[in-house]
């Protein structure tokens, strides 16, 4: 297995191989994507490594199209060039030729080569990423889509890893596990960024590994699933108190830094002012009665984004037929090793 850095008939290693031609009914591969942000070494690192000892990846026997998302900002080490790759897969954007951003052309790429139909198609989009923020080993999910959350749920069965479900927030969209028909994103820290760790290396493959069973399982047509599956629904971002000139008037308490996933209340300590005063959480209109649990705190790359945390509300529901019957039925078209 070769990790690539760009599109081309070397991405996937043996492409229009007689090996690698599809049997009847098989489509596409698995798509694993490292370094969509190139200030996130983790994940590349870890390609790398399987690149030289493939049998050191468990691929559940599955065929796999791992690359670099964004290698150019991979070289240089910064989350991208001119705009956000996990940004970029909108559609109107995509359309627009008058959009020629080094991202843009990036995504156009990575669909014309690996999309659904693309060259080399794949089905599922695993991309793999850390934070800065103490979210764990834990997934992130896009909207609702019935085969994004019979892979979730199997996923959160198998090594009980927290879902942040990102839905309905009109200013983050075009994300690259969105272009696929199934995708999710493993999301791993906390890490610096540029900075590499055995266990957040670990941790990356783990849940990659265990994410490549659930899919091969579902394409023989057994699929694990619990009776609920518990998401942290997105409901607003904070941004931290600006002076007028922007610049940040407070930092996130202490108390909070690095709490993740536990919940908070009005009254609790949020954000520390420059004279070191406390500034307490006051619910946002419309949570006013409504406990929330905080993600992504103090995520480095989201300052430019005005988000110094996201807050969730926590929900169990129950794991629908449907969903498994979905990834079921797309697996079914994924190609052996």
């Amino acid at each position: 297995m070769t990790v690539a850095l760009g599109v081309g008939p070397m991405e996937s290693g043996l492409h229009g191989s007689a090996a690698e031609q599809p049997q009847a009914g098989a489509t596409g591969k698995v798509l694993v994507v490292a370094g969509t942000h190139g200030n996130e070494r983790n994940a590349p690192w870890l390609l790398e490594a399987w690149a030289r000892w493939p049998g050191r990846l468990h691929s559940a026997g599955l065929a796999l199209c791992p690359l670099i998302g964004n290698p150019e900002a991979l070289a240089q080490s910064r989350r991208y060039g001119d705009r956000d790759l996990n940004r970029s897969f909108q559609t109107a954007l995509l359309a627009d030729p008058a959009r020629q951003e080094g991202e843009v052309l990036r995504a156009r790429s990575l669909l014309a080569a690996h999309g659904a139909e693309g060259a080399d198609p794949c089905l599922v989009a695993i991309d793999l990423h850390s934070t800065t923020a103490a979210m764990g080993n834990s997934l992130v999910v896009y909207g609702r889509r019935p085969a994004d959350l019979a892979l979730a749920a199997g996923l959160q069965r198998q090594l009980g890893l927290p879902i942040y479900l990102h839905e309905g927030d009109p200013h983050q969209t075009g994300y690259l596990a969105e272009a696929w028909p199934c995708g999710l994103v493993i999301e791993v820290g906390p890490v610096p960024q540029g900075v590499l760790t055995a266990a957040v290396v670990h941790q990356s493959a783990l849940a990659l590994e265990a994410t490549l069973v659930l899919l091969a399982e579902a394409r023989r047509g057994s699929l694990p699933q619990p009776s609920h599956l518990v998401v942290h629904r997105h409901l607003r971002s904070l941004d931290l108190p600006r002076h007028d000139d922007g610049s940040p008037a407070a930092l996130i308490h202490p108390h909070r830094q690095h709490r993740d996933w536990q919940p908070i209340q009005a009254g609790d300590p949020l954000f520390q002012a420059s004279d070191g005063d406390t500034i307490a959480y006051h619910p946002p209109a419309g949570l006013e009665n409504q406990l929330v649990w905080p993600v992504f705190i103090n995520e480095a790359a989201y300052g430019e984004k005005g988000i110094a945390l996201s807050l969730t509300s926590r929900e169990r529901w129950p794991v629908e037929q449907r969903w498994s019957e979905a990834l079921q039925t797309l697996a079914s078209r994924l190609r052996a090793a």
